[in-house]
């Protein structure tokens, strides 16, 4: 009986032990199928990212050129910035490339120095979220040259350079300002004095009657009174007498007023220096006086008024003449 036991407890033992064996080994391999699946899912995940750079070379020469390619797996709402490099610079950067699956962005990029350089992340905007590329190692190395090989030559002397139009530029610029330098002298100081001289009219210095009748015949054509200037017909009629006076009878009639100017004629009159009577006397104070209210007071004479000042003032220069002075006088 002991025996029996004991071959059955080893039996359920060994059974229970089988058991949790076999409990074990699903659950080992639930767990490996779980991380083999979240493994693979994470490879796919990282083989396929969103933007990628890449270059053909890691290795190049000095001034070698190579390109870099920034892809974008999609096509709308994607912003590339500008390419940021350090070390290296861009030759040249190409049309952007759209393709079914996305965007490409090529650059020709160059190191001029040798050394390691990194092409560090680049920033891109996809739908308003920023991804980063990989930073990319660029190796840039000496040309090596084999002076063994080149072939020496004496050194040469200097040569000069031929000579070219900007050699001789300032010489001629210099002869150019001499030239309208001197131009201009001589025309400013020879020809234009001498036809300044071939145009200078020639005038005849009329008498002082003619003059005036002559003034007073060009105010007439002017018309100023019959075009509602009356103040400026006054003011020339006067101007015209004054003129008279002062060139016929030596009287600075311009410089003086109306006043003055009738007392010194009666003076004249009085001193028996003019020939001519107090009723031309009388009418030169009147013209005066009416042309003063006219100026100054701003009186309107009527048309018939103005056309007989008109007529008094002809009169007038014709009466008005200094004394003229006989032989026994000038014998005196």
């Amino acid at each position: 009986m002991k025996k029996g036991n004991i071959h059955r407890k080893l039996e359920e033992n060994f059974k229970e032990a089988q058991a949790k064996c076999s409990l074990s080994f699903v659950k080992g391999v639930r767990e490996i199928g779980f991380f083999c699946f979240f493994f693979l899912s994470f490879s796919v995940f990282s083989q396929n990212p969103v933007v990628k750079a890449q270059i053909e070379t890691s290795q190049i020469r000095i001034g070698e050129q190579i390109e870099l390619k920034i892809s974008v797996k999609e096509t709308k709402n994607v912003i590339i910035p500008k390419l940021k490099l350090k070390g290296l610079e861009v030759v040249d950067s190409l049309k952007l490339d759209t393709l079914r699956t996305g965007l490409v962005q090529k650059y020709i990029i160059t190191g001029f120095d040798s050394g390691s350089y990194y092409i560090p992340q680049q920033q891109i905007f996809v739908r308003n979220q920023a991804y980063l590329t990989d930073s990319l190692l660029v190796n840039v190395a000496t040309v090596a040259v084999d002076t063994t090989k080149i072939k020496k030559f004496p050194i040469k002397s200097i040569k000069k350079e031929p000579l070219v139009f900007d050699d001789y530029k300032i010489y001629i610029y210099l002869a150019l300002v001499i030239l309208v330098i001197i131009g201009f002298w001589i025309y400013y100081f020879v020809i234009r004095k001498r036809k300044h001289k071939e145009d200078e009219p020639t005038y005849r210095v009329l008498p002082p009657y003619e003059e005036a009748m002559y003034k007073l015949n060009e105010l007439d054509e002017k018309k100023l009174w019959q075009n509602n200037k009356v103040k400026e017909y006054y003011s020339e009629l006067t101007d015209i007498i004054r003129g008279y006076i002062e060139r016929e009878l030596k009287i600075p009639a311009l410089e003086k007023t109306t006043d003055e100017i009738l007392e010194v004629i009666k003076d004249c009159h009085t001193a028996n220096t003019i020939t001519t009577d107090k009723q031309t006397i009388q009418k030169l104070k009147a013209l005066l006086q009416e042309a003063d209210l006219v100026k100054f007071a701003k009186s309107k004479p009527l048309a018939p008024e103005i056309e007989e000042d008109r007529k008094d003032s002809e009169e007038v220069i014709h009466n008005l003449k200094p004394k003229p002075v006989s032989k026994d006088d000038e014998l005196e």
